[in-house]
């Protein structure tokens, strides 16, 4: 037969047919190679940890800055508040009848402002 051809167990197969060398599964690699195996696993553990501590670290400042920024906006409402509490008392006073001033004076009682973190350090 002079048109067949023969292939060779080294010719263009597959790659496991090449010179003998067979590609090993990633337990066999592991085995093989457990000194960098180990090392790959820690590094990549370490490499977690600290991306974790870094998004920590900036959900606590973010916090730091939300909890400034509610403190602040406190101290505007409690300040309007009592702009408002004192301007109800002026036109109470300024009522005839003087009915609406007694009336406000129990709300006020039963309800008395907030004091503010500032207001509570000036105090002592």
């Amino acid at each position: 037969m002079a048109g067949t051809t023969t292939t060779t167990p080294t010719g263009g197969g597959g790659g496991a047919g090449q010179g003998g060398r067979r590609t090993l599964g990633l337990l066999a690699s592991a085995a093989k190679r457990k000194d960098g195996f180990l090392q790959l696993l820690l590094m990549s553990g370490i490499l977690m940890m600290s991306l974790r501590s870094l998004s920590q670290k900036h959900r606590v400042r973010d916090l730091a800055n939300d909890a400034a920024e509610l403190s602040l906006e406190q101290e505007h409402i409690t300040h309007r508040m009592r702009e408002l509490q004192g301007e109800l008392e002026r036109e109470a006073g300024a009522d005839a009848s003087g009915a609406f001033a007694p009336h406000l004076r129990r709300i006020f009682a039963a309800h008395p402002p907030i004091p503010t973190p500032a207001a509570a350090a000036e105090d002592k």
